[in-house]
């Protein structure tokens, strides 16, 4: 490690394979390490700031836990996913985002296998992930297809189409919900964190698996109360009833900057049997960075700024644009009459007359007769 750099982990961090090498309980340094890069790069180029801020310990929770790039990591819209561009092989380009020549401000496939989808536009991760999920599962290879989308692309039709989908992916589909305007619902406290613990564990789902082999022995009535019973009891507890219809476990909520709980309850996920499970983790927009916690909406999206401050940089005003203000090369040019034109023009006219020229055969043939219509 560089004793004089102000990332000295993660210097030695180029790819997820790097990452997955640390011991737990690095992990927390190299959290705040990648937010101080993240601040510094944006500092230089603008950019989208607020949301990647929110998912750094997610960032690097999915990527040591899950097998990145065989696992197809999803973020949706994008304009989260700086962070995760620095921990998969980009740092060394993180300086030219959204530059000519340089980093897409999004996840982009032709720079990375780390991006199997292409982003910008909102709510598609989870028929993205869905595809790749089914595809891996009908030609029987390994890799899952996780989904990280927000609270408020989760409100689109084209989310829930692909979840109503999902329940024929099993654990191969994972949906990340990350909910960082606490719309739906706040962790609370350690509580929260226990119960996402617990109902991910695998000795709970093994017990959980266990009683519904028994329910399927009852009579159907019984059986489908029982069903119910779990549905609505996990419900009370933790939330999620509207995701357990469309057919996915649900897990949450959960504080999405606790690496300690993060870690083991990604851990459960990925070893779970059954699925497909959505996660709902409660972050917050410019994370540990003070100016971007007290302005979330004014640092979502920068301009180039003074790190230590938070101040902006100012674009020049923008002067309206008139006909003096364009280069003659973009005017229009006015018409020319050519001299066998003007001379056409006098010989269809008789002297001294003053009508026009009757029409021409091709003219009058594109004139309706009153016989001609039906």
């Amino acid at each position: 490690m560089n004793a004089s750099s102000a990332t000295p982990l993660l210097d030695t961090v180029s790819t997820p394979e790097d990452l997955r090498a640390l011991a737990p309980g690095q992990l927390r340094q190299l959290a705040d390490e990648l937010r101080t890069e993240t601040i510094s790069a944006v500092g230089q180029t603008g950019g989208h700031l607020g949301s990647g801020l929110g998912v750094v310990e997610l960032t690097v929770a999915l990527h040591y836990v899950f097998d990145t790039p065989v696992d197809r990591l999803i973020w949706d819209v994008g304009h989260q996913a700086y962070p995760h561009k620095i921990l998969t092989g980009r740092r060394d380009r993180i300086r030219t985002l959204r530059q000519g020549g340089g980093l897409s401000g999004f996840t982009k496939r032709s720079e990375s296998e780390y991006d199997p989808f292409g982003t910008a536009h909102s709510s598609t991760s989870i028929s993205a992930a869905l595809g790749f999920a089914m595809a891996n599962k009908i030609k029987g290879v390994a890799g899952r297809g996780i989904a990280v989308i927000g609270d408020g692309a989760m409100s689109a039709g084209m989310a829930y189409e692909a979840m109503n989908n999902a329940e024929a992916a099993g654990n191969r589909l994972i949906v990340i919900l990350n909910d960082n305007d606490m719309s739906i619902a706040p962790p609370v406290g350690g509580l929260s964190s226990y119960l996402a613990r617990l109902v991910s564990s695998g000795k709970f789902l093994g017990l959980r698996e266990l009683a519904r082999r028994f329910a399927r022995r009852l009579p159907r009535p019984l059986a489908q109360a029982a069903r119910k019973t779990d549905e609505y009891a996990r419900g009370l507890a933790m939330g999620g009833t509207l995701f357990e219809e469309l057919g996915f476990y649900y897990v949450g909520p959960l504080d999405g900057h606790d690496l300690d709980s993060l870690v083991p309850v990604l851990e459960n996920v990925r070893d779970a049997g059954e699925g497909p499970i959505l996660l709902h983790v409660v972050t917050q927009k410019g994370k540990g960075y003070q100016p971007a916690e007290d302005a979330a909406d004014k640092y979502h999206g920068v301009q180039k700024f003074n790190v230590v401050t938070g101040e902006q940089t100012k674009l020049p005003p923008v002067r309206p644009v008139t006909p003096a203000s364009l280069p003659r090369r973009w005017l229009p040019r006015p018409r020319r009459t050519t001299r066998s034109a003007r001379s056409r023009r006098r010989c269809l006219r008789a002297p001294g007359s003053t009508s026009s020229p009757p029409p021409s055969p091709s003219v009058r043939s594109m004139s309706a007769s009153p016989n001609s219509t039906p």
